[in-house]
């Protein structure tokens, strides 16, 4: 049988600003990517969130980004290697801290948005957020986009690495994911996501936009917690990976 690791981006609220659905979402996942505040979520959010992902049993994973809350994470930022490895450090060391206290642990680290998208073609900027880590808890897990800078900086510091595939994005002929400004970069389609996911899982394979097939290692499945069909998506993903004997993965550690 085949494992996977299905991911959300959680937590992503803030004040009386309501974003996705996360509590329904969270019965259908096994890993959630809780905001730390700076390009969503806030103190309440976090509490709640961790909470929620304690009841349904999914692991938690800090989703560090860019200090950025008008625009979501998603505009890129000029900061030095130093900056980066502080954010990350300050965001991780928050949500770890509302684990610890509502009795639970943090298993995993993803970076949001533009941190992402960045540190999959800079070396530099991957490194900082390897090492930041590495030096909170090297037995964290490293969530990132499969083939990146990032998780070749992961690995080369002996961090476990998930490769990191994408359910409802377009793929360049290099790996990297779509430009948001560019209009093919997401999937509406989710039946023919889900026939690109199952590929990927079962083949290690995508086809980019340009026609030709990529290479991938598909270890976790990233879902997006803000859109709004997400919970129609991830109750479709599921009875497809039963049809095709995909399991969803418990625990990194352990199997």
């Amino acid at each position: 049988m085949t494992m996977i690791d299905l991911n959300c981006d959680l937590g992503e609220s803030f004040g009386v600003f309501k974003i996705g659905n996360d509590e329904e979402v969270l019965k259908y996942i096994s890993s959630a990517n809780i905001a730390c505040g700076f390009h969503g979520g806030d103190h309440n959010v976090m509490f709640e969130t961790v909470k929620l992902a304690k009841k349904y049993r999914v692991q938690i994973g800090a989703h560090p980004g860019f200090p950025d809350l008008a625009g979501f994470g998603r505009r890129e930022m000029n900061l030095s290697p130093r900056e980066i490895y502080h954010l990350v450090i300050y965001q991780i060391g928050t949500l770890k801290a509302v684990c610890k206290v509502n009795g639970t642990n943090l298993v995993h680290v993803k970076p949001h948005g533009a941190l992402y998208n960045m540190a999959a073609k800079n070396r530099g900027l991957a490194d900082s957020i390897a090492q930041a880590v590495f030096d909170l808890n090297p037995q964290l897990v490293l969530f990132a986009l499969a083939g990146s800078e990032l998780a070749k900086a992961g690995e080369e510091r002996g961090l476990l690495v998930a490769g990191e595939v994408f359910a409802d994005r377009t793929y360049q002929h290099d790996g990297t994911l779509t430009s948001r400004q560019e209009p093919n970069a997401m999937i509406h389609d989710s039946e023919f996501a889900i026939t690109r996911v199952v590929r990927m899982i079962k083949e290690r394979k995508v086809e980019a936009v340009d026609g030709t097939d990529i290479e991938i290692q598909a270890d976790t499945i990233c879902v997006h917690g803000d859109d709004p069909q997400a919970l129609e998506f991830v109750t479709k993903l599921k009875q497809a990976f039963l049809q095709e004997n995909i399991q969803i993965r418990k625990s990194w550690r352990t199997e």
